[in-house]
Parts: C-alpha cells; structure tokens; sequence
C-alpha cells in the first residue's frame, strides 16, 4: 500500500544555476566519429565495383578537432585524385554537420585499384 499525503507540501529545493563552464562535457568516442567518415566516404564514392571492400575509416580526436584518415578502393581507370578530393570533402563537411568538430586532416590511402570489365580491347 502507497502511503497518503497529509496534504502539507513538501519543501522545495532551491534552483541552483550553474555556469556553463562547469555543466560537464560530452565527449564522441573515436570510433563513432570513425563510423560517420565511413559513411561520409561511402556516400562520396557512390558505386564501386562488385569485389571492393567498403571504406573504413581510423580517426584521432583531440579537443574539438579530428584527425582521420580513409582506407579505400577504386575501380580504374577513373580519376584518382578527383574522386580522393571528393571524399575529403565529404568528411569535412558531413563530419562538421554531425558531431560539430574541426577535421584539419583527412588523409585518403587508396589500398587497391579494381580493373573494370574489358572495353572490347584485347592483347
């Protein structure tokens, strides 16, 4: 059984305000901001071919500033370079968006070139 109130009220506490200083902080692990530069790359690249793994992603945060770096394949021939500034852009801005941290690098390590399907040329 609940106990009944007597109908007094019960004293209130005082609201305190505390500065913003001292209200704590949220912290991203790495591995987070990690999964959403993956998926920045992804969203980046569009297609690959069929045998290409799926970018990854290792990142460094320190403060409020990401340092990451994006293991990825491409098929060839394509534009390399293109498609590398592409994906840094990406990252930057989708990395800024969600987790609200600099990235004042973002290196791209391409790990494998897939040839695409022949062209009709022979040798």
């Amino acid at each position: 059984m609940t106990p009944v109130s007597s109908g007094a009220a019960e004293p209130r506490r005082p609201v305190t305000v505390v500065p913003p200083g001292e209200r704590g902080a949220t912290l991203i692990a790495d591995r987070v901001v990690a999964k959403i530069a993956a998926q920045a790359a992804r969203e980046a690249l569009g297609t690959l071919p069929p045998e290409a793994a799926r970018p990854h992603a290792t990142v460094v945060v320190h403060h409020d500033a990401a340092r990451v770096r994006i293991h990825l394949e491409l098929d060839y021939p394509s534009d390399i370079g293109s498609r590398c500034g592409q994906v840094r852009r990406q990252v930057v801005e989708r990395v800024g968006a969600l987790v609200g941290m600099d990235v004042p690098e973002v290196a791209v390590q391409v790990e494998q070139l897939h040839l695409a399907a022949a062209q009709g040329r022979t040798r």
